[in-house]
């Protein structure tokens, strides 16, 4: 059967339609998650093309999966990281949802604190257990979307719930059909889709979904959750383990829309930035990322990443507020008490700082030949060097601009006697055997010693 697609105009095959395949046994892809060797990675060098869409999006777990693998966060809390989300999210509402917890009586505390602010980005979403009184709960909430577990890979279906595909698959379209009778947009999580049978189960099941959604004239959200950060970014790669082809397939196979689309990952494999951007480029409307990247494990796709990925694809940052990013790394550093990485790229207090004095002669010489961008105007956090052993002259005489704020004509240059008189110090500290580098407190005093007292905070 041929039919004219709308998307393509073209003719195309529209005969094959996948059917549920009720499997006896799990198919758990032994050739490539063998367990007791590293996953492969198989090819079958068949290409799906990139179709991103005209509006993308990212979506924030910080206080839903990122909070799973923290202490609870207090409502005032919750309330601020809000705030700084909607603040970092611009006008344009780029960061277009938050999802929350409902269950204990200061998850219901911290959705009535942050719905009273009638912020409209992100808008603010849940995760819920699968039962209609959970669902009652979220429309009584006046929450418009929650999210449900629908678990798709023969791993869980079988080894966690004890269940057959049909029996998931129907079990799934109740929940839903519930989820219609309370009002309320369901977001299904397809959770660990790089293990699952896509033509088997997958396509199948969300083929049950749209028809379901066009009676009940309800849109349903599909994410496509890599549960263990299975997922590969590469063009030709075989599915399961293929980004492409799994967002292609989705959208292809199931006509489900690019704005109902989302891909969730993991970093289990370094992989969980490429992989979202991999998914915006072949057809998700959105990306779901939480601050820092914290999360299960390893961590979720890092949110701030992402707004730089989206600034690099689309050649504008659409009104998000970069610097922002810095005040949310300070109150997770501060008021939360999280301790990030120094070496995290946007976040962490030594991303932009060099420390060979080589480096740090050419930052002295033009900025722009050792820093990544102007962090000083995108981030609020200018370039830095810190003082060791290799610093040498031209690190100082950066230290000392950069700290003290010397521009223009007071700037100090690298053959200054107050540079040479404080490497003259540092020198010797070496020589005595110090191994550390310095801190801003011992270079403050260096150099007000240096200066006669002209160069203080």
């Amino acid at each position: 059967m041929l039919e004219l697609s709308s998307k393509s105009n073209l003719l195309e095959q529209k005969s094959y339609k996948f059917s549920l395949q009720d499997v006896a046994e799990p198919n758990l892809y032994r050739d490539i998650y063998s367990y007791d060797e590293v996953p492969k990675i198989p090819f079958n060098h068949r290409r799906v093309p990139m179709d991103m869409p005209e509006r993308i999006y990212i979506t924030d777990t910080t206080l839903r999966d990122g909070q799973q693998s923290m202490e609870p966060y207090s409502p005032e809390q919750i309330e601020t990281i809000y705030k700084l989300l909607s603040k970092l999210s611009g006008p344009k509402g780029i960061i277009r949802q938050t999802e929350f917890f409902i269950y204990s009586k200061k998850d219901r505390e911290a959705i009535e604190r942050c719905m009273a602010l009638g912020l409209e980005f992100p808008e603010i979403t849940t995760w819920i257990r699968a039962n209609r009184d959970d669902f009652r709960l979220v429309r009584d909430l006046g929450v418009k979307e929650t999210g449900i577990l629908v678990s798709c890979s023969d791993y869980h279906i079988f080894k966690k719930l004890k269940m057959t595909r049909r029996q998931a698959m129907e079990h799934y379209l109740r929940t839903v059909a519930d989820a219609f009778e309370a009002g309320v947009r369901p977001r299904c999580h397809f959770e660990d889709i790089t293990r699952a049978d896509f033509y088997g189960f997958v396509v199948p099941f969300v083929n049950e979904l749209q028809k379901m959604s066009a009676d009940a004239g309800i849109p349903v959200k599909i994410r496509a959750c890599d549960t263990m950060g299975y997922g590969v970014p590469y063009s030709e790669v075989a599915l399961p383990r293929s980004v492409p082809g799994i967002i292609y397939g989705i959208h292809h196979y199931s006509d489900v829309p690019h704005d109902m689309i989302e891909w969730h990952g993991h970093n289990d494999f370094y992989k969980a930035v490429p992989n979202a951007t991999a998914a915006w480029l072949y057809g998700a409307g959105a990306v779901n990322c939480s601050l820092l990247g914290i999360g299960e494990r390893t961590g979720n796709i890092p949110l701030e990443a992402m707004v730089f990925e989206y600034a690099s694809l689309k050649g504008t940052l659409d009104g998000m507020d970069t610097t922002v990013i810095t005040e949310i790394s300070e109150f997770f550093a501060n008021e939360i008490g999280y301790s990030i990485p120094p070496m995290t790229p946007y976040v962490g207090g030594q991303f932009n700082m060099t420390k060979a004095g080589i480096h740090a002669d050419g930052l002295l010489k033009d900025e722009e030949i050792y820093n990544i961008f102007d962090t000083g105007k995108i981030l609020g956090r200018p370039a830095m060097v810190s003082v060791g052993k290799t610093s040498g002259l031209a690190g100082i005489a950066y230290w000392l601009n950069a700290h003290f704020r010397l521009t223009g004509a007071a700037a100090i240059d690298k053959r200054s006697p107050i540079v040479e008189m404080m490497k003259e110090k540092i020198d010797a500290e070496y020589e005595d055997g110090r191994q550390t580098e310095f801190s801003t407190e011992e270079l403050e005093k260096l150099a007000y010693e240096a200066s006669d007292g002209s160069l203080s905070k």
